[in-house]
């Protein structure tokens, strides 16, 4: 059975900063997109950052220059290294994988880390 597994979220001052880790296990044969998103209070989920297994990266406008993502493949596991923060990145921050276990590919999901940021 896959999982992934966020960690590392918690509440911090404006312009601190903060490093998510998302860990996938199970028996998983390959990664591709890994993605985190997040959801704030009332709003719909977004994408934040995407990584593909080749190391290409993009962002969403409202954290670029301030949002970094990397995997490390071999551990398989994906960060989002968040600085700068402001009073309006605080959400609940989600891991998404597109993986393939044997003959099933599939998106799977983190269970979701909070992150506040007060002002």
């Amino acid at each position: 059975q896959v999982q992934l597994v966020e960690s590392g979220g918690g509440l911090v001052q404006a312009g601190g900063s903060l490093r998510l880790s998302c860990v996938a296990s199970g028996s998983i044969s390959s990664i591709y997109d890994m993605d985190w998103y997040r959801q704030a209070p009332g709003k719909q989920r977004e994408l934040v950052a995407t990584i593909t297994n080749q190391g290409s990266t993009n962002f969403a406008d409202s954290v670029k220059g301030r949002f970094t993502i990397s995997r490390d493949n071999a551990k398989k596991t994906v960060y989002l290294q968040m600085n700068s923060l402001k009073p309006e990145d605080t959400a609940v921050y989600y891991c998404n994988a597109d993986l393939r276990t044997g003959l099933y590919r599939r998106d799977y999901w983190g269970q979701g880390t909070q992150v506040t940021v007060s002002s």
